[in-house]
């Protein structure tokens, strides 16, 4: 009888999604950018929100206020904000009239 090691039954398994944590950092250019990412979440689309200037309570003052507008939901990933679905759009319209300087980044 062979017994099976821990190796042995993770060889077997598909190896779990991950979230990208190792992000390069968001230039310190003063501009709020607006992306899409499919990467890591199993096929679901995120609007990724970074550069955004503040502090934490700033940053989930603002999540709040971005969720509540899109009607979806959404974390914050370091200075990162990430908010389920694509709403480039409308974040890009709600940021700029919040006065921050917004651009669309990725493809």
């Amino acid at each position: 009888m062979v017994s099976d090691t821990p190796a042995r039954k993770a060889a077997g398994r598909k190896p779990a999604a991950r979230r990208p944590a190792d992000r390069p950092a968001p230039p310190a250019d003063g501009i709020v950018r607006v992306q899409r990412e499919t990467k890591g979440r199993r096929g679901k689309t995120v609007t990724v929100i970074s550069g955004l200037p503040g502090g934490e309570r700033d940053l989930e003052a603002l999540l709040k206020a971005l969720k509540q507008h899109c009607g979806a939901g959404g974390a914050r990933d370091g200075a990162v904000l990430e908010l389920q679905g694509d709403h480039r759009d409308r974040v890009l319209a709600r940021l700029e009239a919040l006065g921050h300087r917004v651009r669309l980044a990725g493809g």
